[in-house]
């Protein structure tokens, strides 16, 4: 653990943080090898075995998200506004917070804040954090494996579903093409300029959609990811979990990667997901 530990490590310091289901699993495989270095090859085999539908699942995804525009539906850009005009009081969220935030005007290239590492650091848990508790309970338990993966790729392929049907443009594409009165930038990555990390894909390089936002999977997942544990945790201090959807949430809106209808959108999607996967396994008596 302490070799792979190394070399995780080296790659995030030299690369970037993997960002891609395909590197992704390479390294939960490589994890699982490690924390059971004894067990025979046959065994270490098991997780391609269980993992390949999964993945190639994501690989679909990933690929069909960032065709989702080339559908004929055009991309919708009026109606978020509109809403988070009216949730903000007058002005959108987003403006709100980059002026509070980062600057009146906005400066990307300025010294990102305390605040900006937090925000980016939990922003870029999203490509990992899902599939990191897949690989805990695949090492414990099978059966709730499988679970956790229904509603994983079920939350995946449900959002898939929207992009493709409603595609929307996010806060920085309105603004870029002139439909905001205010300037709306796109600063996700600002919190890590100074630390010298980035995310690395090593496939799936050009496959992302920018008019794919509605609802927003980040904030969806990051919800999902609080309410599961929630639900199986005992402890009160579980309900610290929601700080997770609350922290991505806030900073999706301030980088201006999301409107708070897509948040809200996500938090529904991620209950709706969950209940019907419990529904399913109720009545299979799983």
């Amino acid at each position: 653990m302490t070799v792979f530990a190394v070399l995780l490590v080296f790659w995030v310091k030299t690369l970037g943080v993997p960002s891609d289901a395909v590197q992704i699993f390479a390294w939960l495989w490589l994890g699982t090898i490690a924390w059971n270095i004894e067990a025979p090859p046959r065994q270490h085999l098991g997780f391609v075995r269980d993992w390949w539908v999964p993945l190639a699942g994501l690989v679909v995804y990933f690929y069909t998200r960032g065709l989702a525009d080339e559908f004929g539906f055009p991309a919708h850009i009026q109606m978020p506004i509109t809403v988070d005009t009216w949730l903000g009081g007058g002005e959108l969220p987003s403006y709100r917070l980059q002026e509070a935030l980062c600057g009146s005007p906005c400066d990307p290239s300025s010294d990102p804040h305390w605040y900006d590492v937090m925000f980016t650091t939990v922003y870029t848990t999203h490509f990992v954090f899902g599939l990191i508790i897949a690989v805990v309970l695949w090492l414990r338990s099978r059966t709730e494996w499988l679970k956790w993966m229904r509603r994983y790729i079920g939350a995946n392929a449900a959002a898939l579903v929207v992009y493709i049907v409603y595609p929307m443009a996010p806060p920085w594409m309105a603004w870029e093409e002139g439909y905001l009165p205010h300037e709306v930038l796109r600063i996700t990555h600002r919190g890590w300029s100074d630390v010298g990390l980035g995310r690395f894909h090593l496939v799936l390089q050009g496959v992302g959609n920018p008019v794919a936002a509605m609802p927003s999977l980040h904030a969806g997942m990051a919800f999902m990811i609080a309410v599961y544990g929630i639900q199986r945790l005992r402890t009160s201090l579980r309900w610290l979990l929601l700080i997770y959807p609350f922290l991505m949430s806030f900073g999706l809106v301030y980088y201006g990667e999301h409107y708070v209808v897509d948040i809200l959108a996500g938090f529904a999607l991620a209950l709706g997901v969950l209940g019907a996967c419990s529904w399913w396994e109720k009545i299979r008596g799983d």
